[in-house]
């Protein structure tokens, strides 16, 4: 059993691999060719099931419309008759179902309805009003063949088992006089198709239903005659039987508009696929057996010399001979065994070129740590600079803006101090005085929220409630922040440099907007693996133009650089008398 361990023998393995794979082709080369011998055999069978319903339609058809060639004929020899009596007609139609006794019912009644003549078991007697009738009433305009509808009140469903046909009565150039009307048996028509399967294929076991145009079963099986079926019933019995369709009429005036339907036993009509099945199955298995051994005996026989060449460097490698048996050709083998011998020799040429390329690694290893140390100093010196421009912006926020205001106040007080009187200068300087505390103020505060980083710490959402409630303590207006979990969790310098932005905009709102009410809303969605954040400052105050310059006012300048450094749009929507709202989208 060692020879077909695969762990031992490359043969064993290659053998064990071809079985393998051309036994799993076998199967599935088997199985499909079973499937597509089956479904033809299912396709040949319905086929020639819908071949059968269709040749019993074009029979029934045939005979139907031969019987209302009769009536035809019957009602033109009437109409160009010498005697149109009553007794006349009656031993003509008597004459006509006599030939045709299939005829269960024959009348004639003039163009106004009344039944002159009649022979047959049907309800209409002689002297009967018809005009009613549909077959009347169709009659009068052209010929007509049509399954009856309407009868016996007492029981419709035996008044649908005639066939009616109906005729002019007319001389070829003159007025309708009136129309001859017929019933055909029913028992006729069942015996009719009945024949006609019996005679297609006797050693088949067939049903045959017949349908009307609204679905009605007018022959069928046993418990089918009668029912109604609708488009969606199912006439296969749950996948049990195949189905046969009769194809469309092609003249509607030569038929009922009935539908045939033949079915037979799946099992039956499958029997001898089944067999055909099995048969290729174990034929095709079979061969790709037969096959898998074959390619199995080849690989042994191919691979003995490689068998020998590998004992034979075994053999060296344990010191049991000196030199290596070279296997003769001009094939892998041959030179596999002339490739051993100088396999030394490479692998030293191989040791010294990895000890150059270890060398090599180094000396970039040490260059590459070189300039990560530069870019790294790089990195910072940009981080001092981000630095000091946002130290100025904040220095321009408080002091340069308080100091404005008191520089305004002293030169008002240097110009008007001859005209002021004690009282007024006081007030002056004491708004000078008011203004240059603010400034202080805010400085501090500027100082405190550089030293202290609330938003790193805290999160965006809870700096900026601090930061409005402190809005609203020195301002008095009213200031509100809508924030989503998600965006008021932000932290981090994106989220610092938010804060700035929206410091600046309060700080816009207090000195010049004139506001009642501000509101701040901070909002996170997702978007394609991304989440998108937003931020908006929206007031009721007095508004402004935003595309007139401003000398000397940067805030908005720093605003766009702030909204620059963290890759955000800053958009600003403003009018004069229309408030102001600041929006901010930037995504992370």
């Amino acid at each position: 059993m060692r020879v077909l361990d695969p762990r031992r023998h490359l043969a064993a393995a290659i053998g064990w691999l071809v079985f393998g794979i051309v036994a799993l082709a076998a199967l599935g080369a088997a199985l499909l060719a079973a499937q597509v011998a089956e479904r033809h055999a299912l396709d040949d069978a319905q086929r020639l099931l819908a071949q059968f319903a269709t040749q019993i339609r074009h029979t029934l058809d045939t005979t139907l419309a031969t019987r209302r060639a009769v009536v035809q004929a019957t009602a033109a020899l009437i109409a160009t008759s010498d005697d149109p009596g009553p007794a006349a007609l009656q031993r003509r139609l008597r004459t006509v179902q006599a030939q045709f006794p299939e005829f269960v019912w024959l009348g004639v009644a003039d163009a106004g309805g009344r039944l002159l003549a009649a022979t047959g078991s049907g309800a209409d007697r002689a002297g009967a009003d018809v005009a009613a009738r549909s077959w009347f009433r169709t009659g009068l305009l052209h010929p007509v063949l049509d399954d009856a509808r309407a009868g016996a009140a007492a029981d419709p469903a035996a008044a649908q088992r005639f066939a009616e046909i109906a005729a002019p009565v007319a001389a070829p150039s003159g007025p309708v006089q009136g129309v001859l009307g017929a019933r055909l048996s029913w028992p006729w028509l069942e015996a009719q198709t009945a024949g006609l399967l019996h005679t297609l294929d006797t050693r088949r076991q067939l049903d045959l239903l017949l349908l009307a145009r609204d679905g009605r079963v007018l022959v069928g099986p046993p418990g089918w005659a009668g029912r109604h079926l609708g488009p969606a019933s199912a006439l296969d019995d749950g996948g049990r039987r195949l189905l046969g369709r009769s194809a469309a009429a092609t003249r509607a005036d030569a038929t009922l508009g009935w539908t045939v339907v033949v079915r037979q036993d799946r099992v039956a009509a499958l029997a001898s696929a089944h067999r055909v099945r099995s048969a290729v199955f174990g034929v095709v298995l079979l061969a790709g057996l037969a096959a898998a051994a074959a390619a199995v005996a080849a690989s042994w026989w191919l691979t003995r010399r490689l068998a020998r060449l590998a004992e034979a460097a075994q053999a060296v490698r344990s010191g049991r001979q000196r030199t290596l048996a070279m296997p003769t050709g001009r094939d892998e083998v041959a030179r596999i065994g002339a490739t051993l011998a100088a396999t030394v020799e490479h692998l030293q040429q191989e040791k010294q070129a990895l000890a150059t390329l270890n060398a090599e690694l180094d000396a970039r290893v040490a260059e590459r740590t070189a300039r990560i140390e530069r870019l790294a100093e790089e990195s910072r010196h940009a981080a001092v600079t981000r630095e000091r421009l946002r130290l100025a912006r904040d220095l321009h926020d408080t002091l340069a803006h308080s100091l404005m205001a008191v520089l305004t106040q002293i030169r008002l007080v240097r110009k008007l101090r001859l005209r002021l009187d004690g009282p007024a200068l006081d007030d002056e300087l004491g708004r000078a005085e008011a203004v240059a505390t603010s400034g202080l103020a805010e400085a501090r505060a500027a100082i405190a929220q550089m030293r202290q980083n609330s938003v790193r710490d805290a999160g965006l959402g809870p700096a900026l409630q601090e930061l409005l409630a402190r809005f609203r303590e020195r301002s008095g207006v009213a200031a509100t922040l809508q924030a989503d979990t998600d965006a008021a969790a932000l932290a981090g310098a994106r989220a610092e440099t938010v804060f700035r932005i929206v410091e600046e905009a309060l700080h816009n709102v207090e000195r010049h907007a004139q506001a009642r009410a501000v509101q701040v809303v901070l909002a996170a969605s997702a978007t394609e693996g991304a989440t998108r954040f937003s931020i908006e400052v929206a007031d009721d105050g007095v508004g402004f133009e935003p595309t007139l310059a401003r000398p000397g006012h940067y805030g908005l300048q720093g605003m766009r650089e702030q909204a620059a450094l963290i890759g955000a749009r800053l958009s600003l929507h403003s009018r004069p008398g229309g408030g102001t709202r600041l929006e901010l989208l930037f995504e992370a």
